[in-house]
Formats: C-alpha cells, structure tokens, sequence
C-alpha cells in the first residue's frame, strides 16, 4: 500500500516575533521543515510527500527539497483555512489505495517510530491520531466567566500525524468546509467515522513560540548525544 505524508507549512511566524515563517526557521543548524522531511523519510523510504506552503514561500520550500535527492518531493499552494490546506494536498496526487498522514510542518521533534506505529494502526483499525495525556489541571471556560474543573485523566492533547486509510480520509475532505474542523480528526468524525487514539510523544512539540526553539535545540542535542553514545540517558 501507498504511503503519503501531506505536510501543513502554512505558518507566518507571527507568534515567533520574527518576519520569516517559523517552518524556516532553523534548529541545529537546519530548518524544521528539513527536520520534518528527515523523519517521514527516515520511517519509510518510498514515502511520497506533498508539501503545503503559502504561494510567497514556495521557492524556499523547494529550495530545501534539492537537499533530498531522488525523493518524491511535491509542492502546492495552500487554502485559506487548514481544512482547505489539507484538501489541497490531498488532491495533488492519485491518494487511492494508501496511507495518509497529515502532519504540521513544525512538529520537526516527530521520530521516525511514531510515524511507524501510526502507519501500522491505520492499517488495522483505519486511523491513527496520536495524543498524550494531560499533566496540567485542566478547567473549562464558561459564559458566565465562570469555569468547570476537568477529569486529567480523561483529557487528551492531540498532535500529529494523523494517519488514515485513504478511503476514509477522502471522502471527508470532500464534505463542506465547518468551523468546527479543527484537524483532520474532526473532519473524518464529522463524516461519520470513528476515531482510534494512538499514544504520542511528549517531545512532539508543535514550534510556536521562542522558547521552543530553544528546548528543540536542546532535545536534538541529547538525541545525538544518545546516537553517539548508547548508554547516555536524558
């Protein structure tokens, strides 16, 4: 069976404080979008991968991409919302009969063994979301400006990539766009599947402000560390 990652780059770096997309911006010497590509091929070396950037930053993706030589590297132009991001990638290449993952761009800490465990269970079941359990004391916002505590135990923080089989996960994004779509597992639940949780990483961050450059960096260094020397722990 096919394997295909569609990857969400559409970032503008807003939260960053910094005029360059954050999915360009650089960790351990390379960009996280390199880091991301790395992992997905890293997992499986016939994986086809279509990369989703805004129009003005196209070039620099495929700059990138001339790093990864004979690799089946695509491009396309996102939408206006992430669903309609999706969607576009989706449609670039002949999708039947695969694996799809949909993954964020800056999730650049992904392992090579999630990607696999993902694969794996949507070959089983026909999803895979991966997410991790709460560690913070979770309280509900309501109207009145109020707030509810919630059961931790109960709570999941989704990441990415989300893996399904195709004839799931086309049909869906076909249905109309809702606000309610917040990632792809609400889009496929919205159509009337179930959803399978998969466990996560807690290093699976998704880059967003300065600080998590900052503790990337420093994963990547005791990653390497643990590669040179078997018995570093961290």
């Amino acid at each position: 069976m096919k394997k295909i990652a569609v990857i969400v780059a559409g970032g503008s770096g807003q939260r960053m404080g910094v005029p360059t997309p954050k999915q360009f911006l650089e960790v351990n010497g390379k960009p996280l979008l390199w880091h991301t590509i790395t992992a997905f091929f890293q997992a499986f070396e016939d994986i086809e991968l279509v990369i989703v950037l805004p129009e003005t930053h196209l070039e620099s993706g495929k700059s990138i991409a001339t790093r990864f030589t004979s690799k089946n590297i695509h491009f396309t132009i996102g939408g206006a919302t992430r669903f309609h991001s999706v969607q576009k990638g989706l449609q670039y290449l002949d999708t039947s009969n695969s694996i799809l993952f949909v993954h964020d761009g800056v999730r650049c800490l992904l392992t090579p063994d999630l990607i696999k465990r993902c694969c794996h269970q949507a070959l089983e079941k026909g999803s895979a979301i991966p997410a991790v359990a709460a560690t913070d004391s979770i309280r509900i916002a309501t109207d009145n400006e109020e707030s509810i505590v919630a059961d931790r135990n109960k709570v999941r923080i989704i990441q990415t990539p989300q893996t399904f089989k195709s004839e799931l996960l086309i049909p869906a994004f076909q249905q109309d766009y809702n606000e309610s779509f917040t990632d792809e597992a609400t889009v496929v639940e919205a159509f009337g599947e179930k959803i399978f949780l998969i466990y996560g990483e807690y290093n699976n961050l998704k880059i967003t402000r300065p600080i998590d450059l900052l503790i990337a960096e420093k994963i990547m260094e005791e990653r390497e560390l643990a590669r040179k020397d078997p018995n570093f722990t961290f």
